[in-house]
């Protein structure tokens, strides 16, 4: 999905019931900035903005989800229909000889008073058998057509249907496309706004922000001692690992970039145990776990739509995709408002052994929000990467 939205205003949830003091930006004094706005107001409009373009995006990364499932519907009606028709042409052929022996075999007398006419008993009743066979083998092939007809109709019903409804999730997939890049458009409007002095005030305001609600966090009692992770859950955190510093890209899996559900599913597809493609799904179908029995490997899913995912590393930090102009990074759990965990393989054993992968330099680096890549900041402390 899209992104982070900015965690300044809002009170952590926890799953496990623990609300944390609210942070807000309008915490510190501030001055008023070029625009007339202060930075609270700033960060405000700019987290309504990156939280539109999140749930667009979820929305386009659910229906290319299911539309990928109607395009494999499609193929296989269409397969079943190829060989329908293949088998009623086989019918209607074998009808057809059927009809041209009766014809060539016809004649004054039916079969039957001929049969009732012969001189020769036994060879009367052998031609009843052979007759009685005939009749059978007529039914049966009438039967056949008659059923072949029947479910090649069905068939391309079912597939005419099938059809519709892709080409019906087609359009809802431009629709959400556009709904992103009309929302994105809106977040580069008003970053390009700015004067760079409000740029880095913004961003300084980001970073007092997370690091108070992250210390609140920290301090709640919300995490319990780090767990071991299953041998899958090592797997995919040294995964998303190795991808800290690819950019962040809506709708992306991969290998070059991704967006925040990309880089948890498909880490989780390449340790072996393949889960949802949508935050949202993964909140829904997988295995929810309290907040204290957290272990590397375990979802983080953010914000009450269950709009953004992460990745727990462990010792109260995430690896996460951010929103656009951002880069794949190490973040604290509590950057944006927890709604819960998920885990993958709820069955998985701990491995007897475990130590955390190696950060590459700078995988903490850079706001945990994003900004549009060019319009960020240019403060080291401050800016993206």
């Amino acid at each position: 999905m899209s992104g982070r939205l900015l965690r300044l205003a809002c009170a952590t949830a926890m799953a496990a019931g623990i609300a944390l003091a609210p942070v807000s930006a309008a915490a510190d004094p501030e001055p008023g900035t070029g625009t007339g706005r202060s930075v609270a107001e700033l960060l405000t409009d700019l987290q309504r903005l990156y939280r539109d373009a999140e749930k667009a995006t979820e929305t386009y990364n659910g229906t290319e989800e299911r539309l990928t499932a109607q395009r494999a519907v499609v193929k296989r009606l269409d397969a079943e229909l190829a060989r329908a028709r293949l088998s009623l042409r086989d019918s209607r052929g074998e009808a057809g000889r059927l009809a041209r022996q009766q014809y060539r075999n016809s004649s004054d007398l039916s079969p039957y008073l001929r049969l009732l006419l012969a001189r020769d008993p036994q060879h009367a009743l052998d031609q009843g058998h052979v007759i009685g066979q005939l009749a059978r083998d007529r039914a049966d092939t009438v039967g056949r057509l008659t059923g072949h007809e029947k479910k090649a109709d069905e068939l391309a019903g079912r597939a005419r249907e099938a059809l519709a409804e892709q080409v019906a999730l087609a359009k809802r997939q431009e629709e959400a496309r556009d709904a992103v890049r009309e929302r994105l458009s809106a977040v580069e409007e008003l970053l390009a706004s700015l004067t760079p002095e409000e740029l880095a005030a913004l961003a300084e305001a980001e970073r007092s922000g997370t690091t108070r609600a992250q210390e609140a966090f920290m301090t709640s009692g919300a995490l319990g001692d780090d767990a071991r992770p299953s041998a899958e859950g090592d797997r995919a955190v040294r995964f998303a690992v190795d991808q800290v510093g690819k950019p962040y890209e809506w709708g992306a899996e991969g290998p070059a970039s991704y967006d925040c559900s990309g880089l948890t599913s498909v880490a989780w597809e390449r340790a072996g145990t393949p889960i949802p493609r949508t935050s949202q799904e993964q909140w829904a179908r997988l295995e929810r776990v309290p907040l204290d029995e957290l272990r590397p490997g375990d979802l983080v899913v953010y914000f009450p739509e269950a709009t953004h995912v992460a990745m727990y590393l462990g010792d109260g930090t995430v690896v996460q995709a951010p929103r656009p102009g951002a880069e794949v990074k190490v973040s604290p759990i509590a950057a944006n408002p927890v709604l819960g965990a998920v885990r993958p393989d709820p069955g998985g054993e701990p491995v007897r052994r475990y130590t955390p992968p190696r950060l590459p330099e700078g995988a903490t680096d850079g706001s945990d929000e994003g900004y549009a890549g060019g319009y960020a900041p240019a403060a080291p402390e401050t800016s993206m990467r």
